[in-house]
């Protein structure tokens, strides 16, 4: 039986069609290509209120909205008549008692009013800090036993809204189709918050769920047929309504890319005209040449066993260099995500081969292999110094769910399940205090020569997505309660890690015990997630690729990765070439210096893991600026890269493993796999690769 035609189109805003100005232009562009006889009703629907959006669409930021739904649900307003809906509140008001339910709130502990131009007459909403399901029950209970009839709307771990009883985003939807005579079977919803929940669980309504979508709203939604996005906000939501036949295609990224004039004027600051220039015509074919070069590269590591770290046959290998003829997981499982929407044969068996070679070798309590040895085909279980690799099982689970989901292929999926349970299970035994973060070993991770250990950003943002990832993937097996377990989880450690790793001097609820880091975040105010917490000590040092990941796996919002791209930017991480790992670089005499640094010279300042350049890093660097809507100096930032891959220590395009912090000089071995991956992932999410050249 075919679908109802859509006739309206219901989206939230703030993290859906809002976040990256350069994808809310494309989605512009794309809803009034429309014909107008073809287009579906627009609605917007959010926790703003309806001044405040129409005060947002005065900017012509958005298209004109047939709908405006605000405040959560409380308010419902006339597009084409430019009125409220006046008989909407009639439903709930009788029932309302605004007063008592402030009284009570304001008096709760952790309980603060939002500001004003989030208040209206029926709705009270306040922030409350990672509140628990106990802690929200205490609430309703209270609400309950003062004769209230309420409804508690909690999101994103910081927002509480208390509105009359059964309203929320669904509800007035409904009442808005009722009203308009459009069934909801003809609706489709985008969101990215647990206060969009309501809007999916009409019955028969479709959805689309953007790639940067909390856990929450995964959880919330688990058991339904939702379209889930590749790409985030306005983008993915164009990118459900080509799903449902909606709108043929949307515009290019450089047609929609904003000038240096139609920027945030401080942000615009930022960047010199260098920086912001169109590409010339003889840029984008350098760039074109290292797609190229970079193919050539990533099928140098094709091997029978999957991936290798770098090339066999254009490395000389010596000592303990034998490490290098192996498969490793952390390689191997980046190489996979980086390459993942590559239609090709070869490029597919290989990543299907190293999750087998992987997965095949797990030690009997979970453990996934640091690597395999391609010539005897023996696994390695610990890292440099026999300390074990953490990371390999937290990047195997992510890239197997970027491969099922991809493929499709549930017949890997259910041949491994088990395998894959076990190794959340091992992990998760690293949270020794089940306090939602992983206890690392000291260089127990990528940093395998670098002394970070106990609660390390990087593994605690992989940690994170892991539990999202295995969710999907029981949700895929349609075992639903149990994914939902893994995605409320997620949810917590998402903000542990927000509450734990990026300090403020603001005014936080007290602890019930005032431990040393809460003392810690008193000193001051961070403008990026710090590298590293111990309960003996903090590392204000930056760890660079920690907070790009934190971007590209949805823990930091695009608020707050913008505060910490222009820290990274300003201190110039990417200069000379993108981008060093860690800044500032650990000196020796300084507290962090450890005497092991000098092993082969390795982890000197602005070598290796001490803030050398990566180019595996400078891809994500690229795809991290890309999505905060800086298209043009996402750009040019890879031509950089595309210059620092090509510079080798042989000959050109050698896409080596590490470039010194300092010279920019190529170290390391050559033809590594995750430097020409990450590139070729960048070059195609900027639609900058000879694929998308037009054909003959």
């Amino acid at each position: 039986m075919p679908e109802e035609k859509i006739l309206l189109f219901c989206s939230d805003l703030d993290g859906t069609l809002l976040g990256n100005p350069e994808a809310t232009r494309r989605f512009k562009d794309t809803w009034e290509a429309l014909p107008k006889k073809q287009r579906p009703l627009l609605c917007y629907n959010s926790g703003r209120l309806v001044q405040d959006i129409i005060d947002l669409l005065a900017t012509k930021t958005l298209p004109w909205p047939d709908y405006i739904i605000g405040g959560v649900g409380t308010q419902v307003y006339d597009g084409r008549q430019k009125r409220s809906f006046k008989d909407y509140n009639k439903v709930f008001g009788a029932d309302w008692d605004l007063k008592k339910i402030e009284v009570i709130l304001s008096n709760f502990p952790g309980v603060n009013r939002q500001p004003p131009q989030f208040l209206h007459p029926y709705k009270s909403s306040w922030y409350l800090q990672h509140a628990t399901a106990e802690t929200l029950e205490q609430i309703k209970n209270l609400l309950a036993q003062a004769g209230l009839s309420v409804s508690i709307v909690y999101s994103s771990l910081r927002d509480l809204d208390v509105l009359p009883a059964k309203t929320n985003k669904g509800f007035a939807l409904q009442w808005l189709c009722e009203k308009i005579s459009v069934p909801v079977a003809s609706v489709l919803v985008a969101g990215d918050t647990g206060n969009d929940s309501s809007l999916f669980l009409l019955p028969a309504v479709r959805g689309i769920v953007v790639e940067n979508a909390q856990p929450e709203l995964f959880e919330a939604v688990v058991h339904l047929p939702t379209f889930s996005a590749d790409q985030i906000m306005a983008d993915g939501v164009i990118e459900g309504l080509k799903h449902f036949g909606v709108v043929p295609h949307g515009p290019s990224l450089a047609s929609s890319a904003l000038s240096g004039e139609a920027m945030n004027p401080t942000m615009r600051m930022l960047f010199s005209e260098a920086s912001l220039g169109t590409l010339t015509s003889e840029e984008r074919q350098l760039i074109y040449t290292g797609y190229e070069q970079a193919l050539i590269a990533l099928r140098k590591n094709i091997t029978p066993l999957g991936f290798s770290a770098c090339s066999l046959e254009d490395n000389e290998v010596t000592g303990t260099d034998v490490n290098y003829r192996s498969v490793w997981a952390r390689d191997g499982a980046i190489t996979i995500i980086s390459t993942i929407e590559l239609d090709d044969p070869q490029i597919r068996a290989a990543q299907k081969q190293t999750l087998r070679t992987l997965l095949d070798h797990m030690s009997p309590n979970g453990l996934i292999p640091a690597n395999v040895r391609i010539d005897s085909g023996t696994p390695d279980y610990s890292g440099v110094g026999g300390i074990c690799s953490i990371d390999s099982g937290l990047l195997l689970i992510i890239a197997f769910y970027h491969y099922v989901n991809k493929l499709q292929d549930f017949e890997l999926l259910a041949e491994y399940a088990d395998r894959l349970q076990h190794t959340m299970n091992w992990l998760s035994a690293l949270d020794s205090n089940n306090d939602g973060l992983l206890e690392i070993p000291e260089a127990g991770d990528w940093t395998d020569l670098f002394g970070r250990s106990y609660h390390v950003l990087y593994d605690e943002i992989l940690w994170y997505r892991a539990n999202v990832c295995f969710g999907r993937l029981l949700e895929f097996q349609k075992k639903f309660d149990k994914a939902a377990d893994y995605l409320r989880w997620s949810q917590f450690i998402r903000g542990k890690i927000l509450t734990s790793f990026w300090p403020s001097t603001k005014t936080r609820e007290a602890p019930v015990q005032v431990t040393f880091a809460d003392r810690q975040f008193s000193l001051g105010d961070s403008s990026y997630l710090l590298a590293e917490i111990t309960p003996f000590s903090f590392n204000w040092r930056c760890d660079v690729f920690g907070n790009i990941l934190a971007f590209l796996n949805n823990v930091l919002d695009a608020d707050h990765a913008r505060v910490a791209f222009k820290f990274m930017w300003g201190v110039g991480v990417n200069d000379p070439w993108p981008v060093a790992n860690l800044y500032p670089p650990v000196q020796a005499g300084d507290p962090d210096w450890r005497a092991y640094y000098t092993v082969n010279l390795l982890n000197l300042p602005a070598h290796y893991h001490n803030g050398g350049i990566w180019p595996f890093i400078g891809g994500m660097w690229v795809r991290f600026i890309h999505r905060l809507g800086l298209y043009e100096v996402a750009c040019r930032e890879l031509l950089k890269l595309a210059q620092l891959n090509r510079l080798g220590k042989n000959q050109e395009w050698e896409f080596n493993e590490w470039m010194h912090g300092r010279t920019g000089k190529p170290m390391g071995k050559c033809y590594q796999a995750w430097s020409a991956a990450s590139y070729i992932q960048a070059c195609l999410e900027l639609q900058i690769s000879s694929e998308s050249l037009p054909k003959d």
